[in-house]
């Protein structure tokens, strides 16, 4: 487990405490996911008075913007190497920018009239895009730094179980802590007060993970680690549509992982969660905390199966193993919806009275959700370091280091495919007749259950399909990657001992995968 370079093998291994501390970069950013993506469309049209379709189609529209600022921001990290090193500037830049933006959004713009809407409508616009811009700084080292953390097959997979925890103390507290500070008794339902107070809760949050991530990569952060020659390179924007083309298991991994995003940001909307939790089982907070707490308990075993499954055959198996089971558990939770009917007991409840009330209808719920929310969480990050092997790859095929450009590109694809959750879920409930978001206060509607059926499972499932598609053509399994990473070494090992580049490659040329 310590930072070693095998001779022959081209291995790089981080030290215990690099792999822990360097994905709490995730949940640095992970935080901002639910402070901004989950509540600001909610923000918009509750506190602000936007209009539900303009605050959903804006967050859409400001992701999209992301996803085009992240190959340019890869760029120029490919071109950074300073004397704070290539990644660590990126992490510090964007949480700034992000903690600067989200105070002047959400505590400030309040206080413009409500007569000037027409500013509030610009500063929404305005402040979200600041915001993004320093999102996509942070979020780009994530998948960047992979390349340069450990390129040890056996120690890649770990990845998941550290940016579990990561997330857990970034986007699992601020989905624990925003519930309570909504309640009645305290701040009320997801308004300006509530807003005011998880602001500077969230940004205290991520900014301690980054400062724990920064140290995390800070010994990996220098120009040893940068691919074959440790160099520089230049890439232009107007080769990215070669890259691509050029780098098939990319490719594969970029519809994988949109579909995996996508999956997850619909399913954990809170909007789709208030319909199902309150307006169709009608106890939110009876519902919600305990069903969230249940899906982590089951995702625990899940992230020590996907390692191991992923030491022994590779990343690729694993992905596609617990995809798989997910989608399979979610056919009894669809099922489950279909049956629904609160004149009946086929309606959740656990708490009744104060005391645990649980019917059967509730136990197969928990049961088909925890097994299959487990088996899908478990694997939701799984292609962030997938993402470093395909970065390798591109080094193999083509001798260029270029992780920056490489992460980016991965996460232009799951930035577009994930802004659809907003829009998808926008347009969903204008379609059953609401004008508003619905909140813990929003009767039921008619449609709402299979708005919810759609949302919850349906689309999470085609989802899946199409991960489980996309990665039957991958090609870099677990054989595949030991063998590029040797041949990588030894050509670092050639140019270390005076070779140029491309004589290193031809004296050690890549080969096509067996059955290519």
């Amino acid at each position: 487990m310590n930072d070693n370079k095998s001779s022959g093998t081209g291995l790089n291994r981080a030290k215990p405490y690099q792999l822990a501390l360097f994905p709490m970069n995730n949940g640095a950013t992970n935080v901002y996911y639910v402070l901004i993506l989950t509540y600001i469309a909610t923000f918009g049209n509750t506190v602000l008075g936007i209009t539900t379709v303009f605050a959903s189609f804006m967050v859409t529209g400001m992701r999209i913007f992301d996803a085009i600022t992240d190959p340019i921001i890869g760029a120029l990290m490919d071109k950074t190497n300073g004397r704070f090193g290539k990644f660590r500037p990126f992490m510090v830049i964007g949480s700034v920018i992000m903690a600067l933006a989200v105070i002047a959004l959400y505590i400030f713009t309040p206080f413009i009239p409500a007569e000037m809407m027409w500013l509030r409508y610009a500063m929404f616009i305005l402040l979200y895009a600041v915001w993004v811009i320093g999102y996509t700084f942070q979020t780009s080292v994530t998948r960047a730094a992979q390349a340069v953390l450990t390129n040890d097959p056996s120690q890649r997979p770990l990845f998941t179980i550290f940016n579990t925890i990561g997330s857990l103390a970034g986007m699992g507290v601020m989905q624990f802590i925003g519930p309570i500070l909504a309640r009645d008794s305290i701040f009320g339902d997801y308004n300006r007060s509530w807003f005011a107070a998880i602001t500077p809760i969230g940004i205290c949050i991520s900014v301690l993970l980054t400062i724990l991530a920064i140290i995390g990569i800070w010994e990996k952060d220098q120009p040893k680690y940068f691919g074959i020659g440790g160099k520089q390179e230049k890439v232009k924007v107007s080769e990215y549509i070669e890259i691509i083309k050029s780098n098939k298991p990319l490719q594969r991994l970029m519809v994988a992982g949109g579909a995996c995003k996508l999956a997850l940001s619909i399913a954990t909307n809170i909007t789709v969660l208030i319909m199902l939790y309150s307006c169709m089982m009608g106890n939110y907070d009876g519902l919600y905390m305990p069903m969230m707490v249940l899906g982590y308990v089951f995702a625990v075993p899940f992230f020590g199966l996907t390692v191991r499954t992923s030491q022994k055959k590779g990343q690729k198996a694993s992905l596609m193993r617990y995809v798989a089971v997910a989608f399979v558990c979610y056919i009894g939770v669809l099922v489950l919806l279909l049956l629904w009917n609160p004149e009946t007991a086929m309606h959740m409840q656990i708490l009744e009275g104060g005391k645990l009330s649980l019917n059967l209808y509730t136990v197969a719920f928990i049961l088909c959700f925890g097994i299959g929310y487990g088996a899908y969480y478990a694997t939701a990050d799984m292609p962030i370091p997938m993402v470093a092997d395909c970065a390798d790859y591109e080094t193999y095929r083509s001798g260029k280091f270029i992780p920056g450009i490489m992460g980016t590109l991965f996460s232009l694809v799951d930035k577009l495919v994930s802004s659809l959750s907003a829009t998808v879920v926008g347009v969903a409930v204008t379609m059953i007749g609401l004008d508003a978001l619905p909140t813990k206060t929003t009767p039921y509607t008619p449609g709402m259950n299979m708005v919810v059926i759609i949302l919850f499972c349906v689309v999470p499932m085609c989802a899946w399909a199409l991960t489980l598609w996309s990665m039957t053509g991958y090609e870099l399994d677990g054989e595949r990657v030991r063998e590029i990473q040797e041949i990588n070494g030894k050509r670092k090992e050639a140019v270390a001992a005076g070779m140029t580049i491309e004589e290193a490659m031809e004296k050690y040329p890549s080969r096509p995968a067996k059955g290519k």
